[in-house]
């Protein structure tokens, strides 16, 4: 029954713990959902670093692209990217420059016809004179795009074309879930729907609490009220007892008066013989 008791009480733990993860992964989402909105960008400032979500095929797997060396590797659509941005001194902007290398992934801006925000990988970088000529490709090869290279001169000031950060982390359940909140099914479907059934068992739970109180309560009053009956019976079969006479009082009794009688008639019978 112990065992029984402590599994219950371990899922019950877990339950609560997959739960209340749940809602945090959806306030997060929703929180990033709403900041990008608001910054008009798609793009999500926290923690010190930028999220954003891709929204091309470009950096999807290929398999003539040889990506199992690097450490960020294929990168689905829809998936969540989280971007080191370009420090903004000058000399941090350097050293951070200078640190990058063939393979990572930026996320920077480019103009074709108009400037789009793209994630593609380094595939060569050189220094020149006040900063560094960046080649870009995005992995797959496969994809129908013609914007699968870019060139980036770190030199030239207030360029249309610069970097914005480093991807260092990527995560595609998030930005699955970010994409959904965008539209208003999704947000129905994963917050509304989930956070409904959440305080349903809650208020589930806390009636099953309730009516196992109040159970409780009710065993404990009929419990008192067998005692105090059992005692109430137990008292009057006392009394009855204490009210009964002893059945030899009065044979004793009787047998006292016929020994008298005895008595009285054998001193006449004595008398008469005397005479």
């Amino acid at each position: 029954m112990e065992k029984k008791t402590g599994v219950k009480k371990l899922l019950q733990i877990l339950l609560n713990v997959i739960v209340y993860l749940f809602l945090a992964i959806c306030i997060f989402c929703l929180i990033v959902t709403v900041a990008s909105k608001k910054n008009g960008d798609d793009a999500t400032q926290l923690f010190g670093y930028q999220m954003r979500i891709v929204t091309s095929s470009s950096m999807e797997r290929c398999d003539a692209t040889d990506v199992s060396e690097y450490d960020i590797q294929s990168i689905p659509i829809r998936s969540m990217v989280f971007i080191q941005t370009v420090p903004q001194e000058s000399a941090e902007a350097d050293a951070w420059y200078g640190s990058l290398k063939v393979g990572d992934v930026l996320t920077f801006r480019y103009v074709y016809t108009s400037q789009v925000t793209i994630t593609h990988r380094i595939t060569a970088i050189e220094p020149k004179e006040g900063g560094y000529v960046i080649r870009l490709e995005g992995d797959n090869k496969d994809a129908n795009s013609n914007q699968l290279v870019q060139t980036i001169d770190t030199s030239v000031e207030n360029s249309t074309n610069y970097v914005i950060g480093k991807v260092v982390a990527k995560n595609y359940l998030l930005g699955l879930l970010v994409t959904l909140l965008k539209n208003p099914v999704g947000m129905v479907l994963i917050v509304i729907v989930p956070c409904f059934i959440i305080v349903l068992l809650e208020v589930l739970k806390i009636v099953g609490v309730l009516n196992a109180e109040k159970k409780k309560r009710e065993q404990e009053a009929n419990l008192k009220k067998d005692s105090e009956l059992e005692e109430l019976r137990r008292r009057l079969a006392q009394l009855e007892l204490e009210k009964t006479p002893s059945s030899s009082e009065p044979e004793s009794k009787e047998a006292v008066g016929a020994t008298e009688e005895n008595k009285e008639h054998t001193s006449e019978q004595e008398e008469k013989s005397h005479e």
